[in-house]
């Protein structure tokens, strides 16, 4: 059908021109009730066949048998208003005609007899109900589903009951907490999560913090569903290919409950490096623009751009897709979309919502539109300062470094001879500056490089160390003997190989102390070879990147996190910090920091302001106006051909063939195969409407080629015109490197000071503010918790219990607040160390301390068994002074009780019957030394030395 017989078609006969194009393409046989033959393939779809309430517009057969219908409607018609008339057709089937039923629940409660699908369509829009589903809801779909699908879902439906993933996942045994397997956080999200999927609820999103175990969460969700719900195929979507390897480890060392195999033993796991789907996979793990490229029908996806984050090569405008056959709507049961930033929902968002599968969003650091995005089902929420309670991440300190030129931009006067660098090569020449050359805080690292501003902030961190990491090993010049593994955000690689070079020199360390971890490594190691030494070896002890560890990469040991860079997006900048958030072993932290005996907290260094701005939700750019050339041109390789891009391509190159230099065009006229010129007249041949036409003439043979023919050959004209710049990734990385600021300036003159190195006041506000609340808290519950009843009365209504003390623990660490003897011990020693001695530990009973010092008993906070230690010794002077002498070994029994004392509250006669009064004689040994007076010493002990 020619497109002028098309516009002369009624609009619900386009519609059903419309909906037999996407059957066919679904795979399905189109015929006419009077032509049908149901032996002509799997799945034949009967258009106007007739049933008790009259003709169908269409009737969907699979195996000879009807399972379903379609309805079709004129465009703009809205569907939810003629389900009943879909619901008509399904419960009127003929009984002569060979019909799948299922039993379809009325409103009064009766039942009913239909077939399973109900599609309603207009071609453009469709909706789709199964009445296998426990609750058949209506939802819409980009496409039909196969026959395949329809086929397996019947046989499933007859053999075991279930038919659809929606239907057996009600029937999915309740998750048991195993506390070994799964941390308290994990279980929960899990919980919720399929209690929502059970819901019917389409989507989901669970919140939790970095380094809390959402991928091993994810995979424990992955095993359950594919077990008990058979689900057929799950695709867990990273950010980028680097992540997507890490994801993948994950996989290959989850133990599957139960089985004492490892997933991957059990099931396929894929890791999608090309554009083919493994038909056995039961989890395919690929970036965004891996699967739009497979939805493309692409060959491949250009490696580069497999590794490089969805944001950074995100189109300007929503990407569109069309039916990939090779890619069903039913390809995947379940989406899993791991750490993915907002341009996932933004201009990614048709790549998800072409499949129909449940959406399960994994994220630290959700914005407004994830929560739209995910319909605010938000079924997990677990962030920062609950993981910090918890131990699943650790504490940070704000270490705020600010300087003269990073605040205020210096001026380079004339007279001086001053080094020009070229950004590309690094080639420097030195030129006399003949007036005042004046810059910035915005131009530094970009126009200007002030290398003593980068040489002050690495020579102040550098000084500052030990007061940092005051536990550490120094060396003869007081410097730490081994740097914290330390992680510097820089501005792009060009900033971050000044960083190493200067770091190196300043902190006196060779290459392999500091490395650079950028997509572009230095010293020509692999960045991925990099990346597994900074995790797991001694060296790089300093690691400079740009983004390829900002988000999603695991390095536990990272104790510094410096930004030397600013950061806009409030999300971005929680990734980065994250970076430093995770927990390690003491024993593994060792293996790459000898002297390090324990991670609890984190420094970040600001160096920047990063911490004082108030940071807001960006949004992609919506416009060509402001968008690097680097962006353009990846949008050009991946297929985003538009008149706006075709011509800002030829705009940016007419600009740059109008500033190179010889030597530059020389490369890059090698690397293209042709002149820039003769790009940039393709160009610009293929946005000019005549030419448009005349190509759409050929094309189409016809002197007036419709609207349709025309706008088929400027996409071809697009393609073509871009094509020597999208299969040339070499050429593209020399375009951007030229297109940058050509020249940058070497400020060697200025001289740079510190204005600011010190500990942020936030660690402080945070220690208050904790202390405050525990107060409040123990005000509030005074009346209700044992230990606190005695503690408050004066004097003490009765002895405090080791039991009475444990459930005192046990409230103050429940949620909220999740404390912990340990960090109110820390909070108040950063309030005032000169009033705190010693440490909580794990000593139970130095809550009582905690206690007493909160409500002013004590003027010191110090452990309980130290308290308890000098109230024995004072009790043995009073004995001595009365006459009272002891003998060594009753000495040393008394000791004993004391220790049990300070970590019980009491003592009875039957406890010297355990270790380790048991080991030198017990309850026995205690009367022979003591005699009849030994009950009167453990009450008198008791009494004197126990709180």
């Amino acid at each position: 059908m020619t497109s002028d017989d098309f516009d002369r078609l009624l609009p619900e006969q386009r519609a059903r021109v419309r909906i037999d194009a996407m059957l066919e393409a679904a795979g399905w046989v189109v015929q006419d009730y009077k032509a049908v033959n149901l032996d002509a393939g799997t799945g034949v779809a009967v258009r106007e066949l007739v049933t008790n309430a009259g003709p169908a517009d269409y009737v969907l057969f699979v195996n000879r048998q009807a399972v379903g219908v379609i309805e079709a409607k004129k465009k703009g018609t809205t569907l939810a208003g003629v389900e009943w008339q879909t619901v008509k057709y399904q419960t009127n089937v003929p009984d002569e005609l060979p019909a799948y039923l299922v039993d379809r629940e009325r409103e009064d409660g009766s039942t009913v007899r239909c077939v399973p699908y109900a599609y309603e369509s207009t071609g453009d829009e469709t909706w789709f109900t199964c009445h296998m589903d426990p609750e058949p809801t209506a939802r819409r779909v980009f496409w039909f589903h196969r026959p395949e699908t329809l086929e397996w879902q019947v046989e499933d439906h007859v053999n075991h009951g279930g038919g659809t993933l929606r239907a057996r996942i009600p029937a999915m045994p309740i998750l048991e907490h195993d506390p070994a397997r799964l941390r308290d956080a994990q279980f929960e999200a899990i919980r919720n999560l399929e209690r929502s999927l059970k819901d019917n609820h389409p989507r989901a999103l669970i919140q939790m913090a970095t380094g809390s175990g959402k991928t091993f969460a994810a995979a424990n969700i992955c095993e359950r569903l594919i077990r008990h719900a058979q689900a057929k195929r799950i695709l867990f979507l990273v950010d980028r290919a680097n992540l997507g390897k890490q994801t993948l480890k994950e996989f290959q060392g989850f133990e599957v409950p139960g089985s004492g195999r490892k997933f991957t033993e059990l099931y396929n796991v894929q890791h999608l490096t090309s554009n083919r789907l493994d038909p056995v996979a039961s989890i395919c793990i690929g970036t965004i623009q891996r699967v739009y490229s497979m939805l493309r029908g692409d060959a491949d996806l250009p490696e580069e751009l497999d590794e490089q984050t969805g944001e950074m090569i995100a189109p300007e405008r929503p990407v569109e897709v069309d039916y990939q056959p090779g890619l069903p709507i039913e390809a995947f049961d379940v989406i899993i979309i791991d750490e993915c930033h907002r341009s996932i929902y933004g201009v990614w968002r048709q790549v998800l919502e072409y499949f129909d599968a449940f959406l399960i969003g994994l994220t630290a650091t959700p914005g407004k539109q994830t929560f739209g995005f995910f319909n605010k089902n938000l079924v997990m929420e677990y962030g920062f300062p609950q993981a910090v309670a918890d131990g699943v991440n650790v504490d940070f300190d704000v270490f705020r470094l600010s300087t003269a030129i990073s605040e205020g931009g210096s001026t380079i006067e004339a007279g001086y001879w001053t080094t020009f660098r070229d950004r590309e090569t690094r080639d420097e020449r030195l030129e006399l500056v003949d007036e005042d050359l004046t810059y910035d805080e915005k131009a530094l690292d970009k126009k200007v490089v002030a290398k003593d501003q980068i040489r002050t902030i690495i020579r102040t961190i550098r000084d500052n160390l030990p007061a940092m990491f005051p536990d550490r090993e120094v060396d003869e010049q007081g410097r730490l003997r081994h740097i914290p593994k330390t992680l510097i955000f820089a501005k792009d690689d060009s900033h971050a190989e000044d960083i190493v070079r200067i770091a190196r020199e300043e902190l006196g360390k060779g290459n392999e102390v500091i490395a650079k971890i950028t997509y572009k490594a230095s010293d020509g190691a692999k960045p991925e070879q990099l990346l597994q030494d900074f995790r797991t070896s001694y060296y790089p002890r300093i690691a400079v990147t740009v983004d390829m560890i900002a988000t999603g990469t695991d390095v536990k040991p990272i104790e510094m996190v410096v930004f030397m860079r600013m950061v806009r997006s409030r999300n971005f900048f929680e990734q980065m910090k994250g970076r430093g958030v995770r927990t390690i072993s003491d024993s593994d932290l060792r293996v790459v920091t000898p002297d390090a005996t324990h991670k609890d907290r984190f420094v970040l260094v600001d160096a920047v302001g990063v911490t004082e701005t108030k940071l807001i939700e960006t949004t992609p750019l919506e416009r060509k106006r402001g968008v690097s050339l680097e962006k353009l041109l990846h949008q050009a390789a991946l297929g985003q051909v538009s008149e706006d891009l075709v011509s800002t391509l030829a705009s940016r190159l007419a600009r740059i063939d109008s500033r190179i230099a010889p030597a530059d065009r020389e490369k890059l006229e090698a690397l293209a195969g042709q002149s820039l010129k003769a790009i940039e007249h393709r160009l610009v041949d293929a946005i000019d409407p005549d030419r448009q036409l005349a190509a759409a003439q050929i094309a189409s043979g016809k002197n007036e080629p419709s609207g349709a023919e025309i706008e088929q050959a400027r996409k071809a004209l697009f393609e073509e015109a871009v094509r020597p710049l999208a299969a040339n990734a070499e050429l593209r990385d020399a375009l951007v490197n030229v297109q940058r600021s050509f020249d940058q300036v070497i400020d060697e003159i200025s001289i740079d000071r510190v204005t600011r190195a010190e500990f942020a006041v936030d660690a402080r506000a945070r220690a208050a503010a904790t202390v405050e609340s525990f107060k409040e808290f123990l005000e509030e519950h005074k009346d209700e918790i044992t230990a606190l009843q005695v503690l408050y009365s004066r004097p003490y209504a009765k002895r405090l219990t080791y039991r009475d003390v444990k459930e005192l623990a046990e409230a103050i660490g429940r949620p909220p607040h999740r404390w912990t003897p340990e960090r109110l011990w820390e909070a108040y020693e950063t309030l005032d160390a000169s009033k705190v001695r010693g440490s909580a530990g794990t000593v139970l009973t130095n809550i009582v301390s905690l206690i007493r010092f909160t409500l002013g008993d004590d003027d010191e906070l110090a452990p309980y068994p130290e308290q308890v230690a000098e109230r024995f010794d004072a009790w043995l002077l009073q004995q001595a002074n009365a006459g009272r002498t002891f003998s060594d070994e009753q000495l040393e029994w008394l000791r004993l009780i004391r220790d049990h004392l300070a970590a019980s509250l009491s003592i009875e006669p039957r406890e010297l019957l355990d270790p380790p009064f048991s080991q030198r004689g017990g309850l026995g040994r205690a009367r022979e030394l003591f005699g009849q007076d030994l009950d009167t010493i453990l009450t008198e002990l008791t009494e004197a030395i126990a709180a």
